[in-house]
C-alpha cells in the first residue's frame, strides 16, 4: 500500500492509495502514484544540472585561492562561539575551532595558565581543555582576515587540511577544495520551495527563553510595566536577561523582544530549564503604556475594518484592511488612541500623544471604549517572518546567498544608535528618520519605507545599529556595510550552513569563509586623496593596499575604501584575470572590454595556466614557481653586479645571441638524435 501521496506542489492529496500493486491500482490512483514518481525523476535531473552549475560558479570565483606562504603575520581574526538555537547547542565550541589556530593565546580563566598560545592550533586535546575550562568565545585566524602578500593566503589564517589532518601546505588549491566541498552535497539538497505550516519543517519559532544553568539574574535596559492580570510586561526593545554564575561570570545573553512576559527579577536565582521569558512568535504586541480608555478613530466597517473569522477556531475578530484602495478610505488614518477621562487624547512619556497607527492585517483585541491599563495589548500584527512563506529550501536558498542577491520583502536596518523619529507620509512611502543618541554620529539617517509594510518600531523607541527598524529577510550588503566584515561572514556562514543542517550534511565553515573572502576582494573608493581614483570606482583591494603602503610611506593622502560585497557570478567575471573570466562566461563581452583597456594577465590563478599551458601554481608548481622567482632573482643580481660595457657593435651583440641560440638547441638536437638511434 503507497498511502499518501503528495502533489506536485508539496501538498498531501487528500485520498491515500490504499490498494497494494498486487491487487491493481484504480485509475484515480495509478495517476496519482505515477505523477508523484514522474515528479521525483525530474526534480531529481533538473536538481543535478542546478547543483552542477553551482559548483562550476564556485570554482570558477574561488580558482586562485592557493596557500602561498607559512605564516602572514596578522593579529587579527574572528570570534568563533557556539551555535545555539535557543538553549540547545547545535554545533560545539570545541567543533566550530578544532583545527583552527588561534590568534590571541587562550587564556584559562580559572587558573590563569594559558591552555593554546597565539599561532597555535586547536586539536582534539586542547579543546577539550576548553571546553572544562567553561570558555564561551575564543578568537580564531581565518581566510576572512588573512593578510598574505599578492592576495595569497597563509597555512595558519587556514589551519587544519581537512583532507589530510595535518597542518596545510603551502600550494594547497585551497579555494577548489572549499567549492567541491560546498558543491558536492548540493545533489542530496532539495529543490523544492517548502510551504511551512507549523512546525513540520524547522521547529515552531522560539517563543520563550529557558535559563540552561543555575545561575543568578541581572537584568539589563529594564523597561517594564505591571498589566491588568499583573504580569510584567517588557516596554523597551533592549531588554536583555544575564545570566552570572556563582563568581560573577557572564554566562548567557538573552534579549527579550518587546511585549514579552518577563517571568524572573533582577538579582534572583533561577535553576537551569525554568523559563525566563515568554511571547507570542507569531504576532507583534501593540501595547498601550499609560492607563486610559481604548477609543477608535477612522475605524470605517468596510472601508478601513473587517470581520474576520478564523476557519480554524471559528472566532470573529476585527482586521484591518487596506483602506486605500477603497473610494471613500483616502484620508483615513486607522488609529487606537488613549483618552483620559474628558475625553481628550493623553500625552506619552516622551511627549507625543498615545495615538497607536494600524497598518494592514493588525488585528484588534481592545473593544471601542474600553478601558485598559499600562501594558495591556489593544492590537497585534501578524509576524512578516511567521506567514506560511515559502522558504526557498535547498539548492535555490544556497545559491541565493552566494550571489547575493536582494531579498524580496527585505529588512531595512538601522545604520546608527539613536531615537525613532516618523517623518511625513508620502502617496505610498513613509520616511523614518534615527536620530543619533550621540553627537560623534552626525546627521540623522533617514529610511523611505513602503506604507503597507509593518514596522518593527514605534516612535520614541531606542534603537541599536543593525536593529530592524523594518521586519524582514535581512540583506548581505547591508549587514558588510552597516556591521562590517565578520558580522557578514557569520551570517553567510550560518544561513549556509542551516540549509545544509536541515539535510543533515556537515561542512567546514572554513569553506565558506574563502567563498565568502573571494566575493569580497573588491574595495570601493570612498575618499580619492592624492589617487588617481575616482569615487565609487572598485578597485583590487591587493591594489588597494599596495597603493595605500606607497603613499604612505611617501607622505601623500592615501585614498580611502569600504568593501564591496558581489555575487559569485558576478566576482567571477571581474577577476583579475580576463583568460580565467573568459573561459566562464560571456566570452565576447570579456574579451572586448580586456582588450579595450588594454589588460595584462599576470597568470595567478590555475585556470589561466591551464589555457595558456603552463605549469599550474598549486601542489609542486608552486615550488617550481619559487624556485624559478629565486633563480631569476640571483641571475638579476649577477646582472646587475657585471660592469656594463661602454657601446657594444651591433654584430657583437647579434653573435652573442646567436651564440646562445647555439647553447639553447644544442641539447635539443642531442636528444634528437638519441631518440632516433
Amino acid at each position: 500500500m503507497r498511502g499518501l501521496m503528495a502533489k506536485p506542489s508539496g501538498e498531501i492529496i487528500e485520498t491515500p492509495i490504499i490498494s497494494n500493486f498486487k491487487e491493481g491500482l484504480s485509475v484515480l490512483e495509478y495517476f496519482n502514484s505515477t505523477h508523484g514518481a514522474r515528479k521525483g525523476l525530474a526534480d531529481t535531473a533538473l536538481k543535478t544540472a542546478n547543483s552542477g552549475y553551482l559548483t562550476r560558479r564556485l570554482v570558477d570565483v574561488a580558482q586562485d585561492a592557493i596557500i602561498t606562504e607559512e605564516d602572514c603575520g596578522t593579529e587579527k581574526g574572528i570570534s568563533m562561539r557556539a551555535v545555539m538555537n535557543g538553549a540547545d547547542v547545535v554545533v560545539s565550541l570545541s567543533e566550530r575551532i578544532m583545527g583552527r589556530c588561534a590568534s590571541i593565546d587562550v587564556i584559562n580563566p580559572l587558573d590563569g595558565k594559558t591552555i593554546v598560545k597565539a599561532g597555535e592550533m586547536f586539536d582534539e586535546n586542547n579543546t577539550e581543555a576548553i571546553e572544562t575550562a567553561g570558555i564561551d568565545e575564543v578568537l580564531v585566524r581565518s581566510v576572512l582576515t588573512c593578510e598574505g602578500e599578492h592576495n595569497g593566503i597563509c597555512a595558519k589564517c587556514y589551519g587544519r587540511d581537512l583532507a589530510r589532518g595535518t597542518e596545510v601546505n603551502i600550494g594547497e588549491a585551497i579555494g577548489v577544495m572549499a567549492a567541491q566541498s560546498i558543491g558536492e552535497p548540493g545533489t542530496q539538497l532539495t529543490m523544492r520551495t517548502f510551504h511551512i505550516g507549523g512546525a513540520a519543517q524547522k521547529g515552531a519559532e522560539r517563543s520563550h527563553v529557558d535559563a540552561n544553568i543555575d545561575a543568578t539574574i541581572e537584568v539589563r535596559n529594564q523597561n517594564v510595566v505591571k498589566n491588568s492580570e499583573g504580569l510584567t510586561i517588557v516596554m523597551g526593545r533592549n531588554t536583555e536577561i544575564v545570566l552570572k554564575d556563582k563568581k560573577g561570570h557572564e554566562k548567557a545573553t538573552h534579549r527579550v523582544p518587546y511585549g514579552a512576559k518577563l517571568l524572573v527579577e533582577d538579582g534572583k536565582k533561577v535553576k537551569a530549564g525554568d523559563k525566563m521569558a515568554e511571547w507570542d512568535p507569531y504576532t507583534l504586541p501593540v501595547i498601550t503604556e499609560k492607563d486610559g480608555v481604548a477609543h477608535y478613530f477612522d475605524l470605517v466597517d468596510g472601508v478601513s475594518v473587517t470581520d474576520d473569522v478564523d476557519e480554524a477556531t471559528g472566532i470573529t475578530s476585527k482586521k484591518i484592511i487596506d483602506w486605500r484602495s477603497q473610494p471613500k478610505g483616502g484620508d483615513l488614518k486607522p488609529r487606537i488612541s488613549l483618552l483620559d477621562k474628558k475625553g481628550k487624547v493623553i500625552n506619552l512619556p516622551n511627549g507625543l500623544p498615545a495615538n497607536y497607527y494600524l497598518s494592514v492585517d493588525t488585528i484588534l483585541s481592545a473593544e471601542n471604549e474600553q478601558e485598559v491599563k499600562a501594558g495591556d495589548i489593544i492590537a497585534r500584527i501578524p509576524r512578516e517572518t511567521s506567514k506560511t512563506r515559502d522558504i526557498t529550501g535547498g539548492l535555490p536558498r544556497v545559491a541565493e546567498l552566494f550571489e547575493a542577491r536582494m531579498p524580496k520583502d527585505f529588512a531595512v536596518i538601522s545604520e546608527i544608535d539613536g531615537y525613532v523619529e516618523f517623518g511625513k507620509d508620502y502617496k505610498s512611502k513613509r520616511r523614518i528618520a534615527v536620530k543619533p543618541a550621540n553627537a560623534d554620529d552626525g546627521e540623522p539617517r533617514e529610511y523611505l519605507v513602503p506604507k503597507g509594510r509593518h514596522l518593527a518600531v514605534h516612535e520614541g523607541d531606542f534603537v541599536r545599529k543593525g536593529d530592524p527598524i523594518l521586519d524582514g529577510a535581512l540583506v548581505p550588503h547591508d549587514i558588510l556595510d552597516v556591521m562590517g566584515v565578520e558580522a557578514l561572514a557569520d551570517y553567510l556562514t550560518n544561513e549556509v550552513q542551516d540549509v545544509y543542517r536541515l539535510q543533515g550534511v556537515k561542512i567546514n565553515d572554513k569553506h565558506i569563509e574563502v567563498i565568502v573572502r573571494q566575493m569580497m576582494q573588491k574595495v570601493e573608493i570612498t575618499e580619492v586623496g592624492d589617487s588617481t581614483f575616482l569615487v565609487g570606482e572598485h578597485v583590487e583591494r591587493s591594489e588597494f593596499d599596495e597603493i595605500i603602503a606607497k603613499y604612505e610611506s611617501e607622505g601623500k593622502r592615501p585614498p580611502v575604501g569600504k568593501p564591496v560585497l558581489q555575487g559569485i557570478t558576478k566576482a567571477s567575471l571581474q577577476t583579475r584575470s580576463f583568460i580565467s573570466a573568459a573561459s566562464f562566461q560571456e566570452t565576447t563581452r570579456v574579451l572586448t572590454e580586456a582588450a579595450v583597456q588594454g589588460k595584462v594577465d599576470k597568470l595567478f590563478g590555475l585556470k589561466e595556466n591551464v589555457i595558456v599551458g603552463r605549469l599550474i601554481p598549486a601542489g609542486t608548481g608552486a615550488y617550481t614557481a619559487g624556485v624559478k622567482r629565486i633563480a631569476a632573482e640571483r641571475d638579476q643580481v649577477i646582472l646587475d653586479s657585471q660592469p656594463q660595457p661602454e657601446e657594444e657593435t651591433l654584430e657583437g651583440a647579434n653573435d652573442a645571441a646567436a651564440l646562445s641560440a647555439a647553447d639553447t638547441s644544442a641539447p635539443e638536437e642531442e636528444a634528437k638524435e638519441a631518440a632516433n638511434g
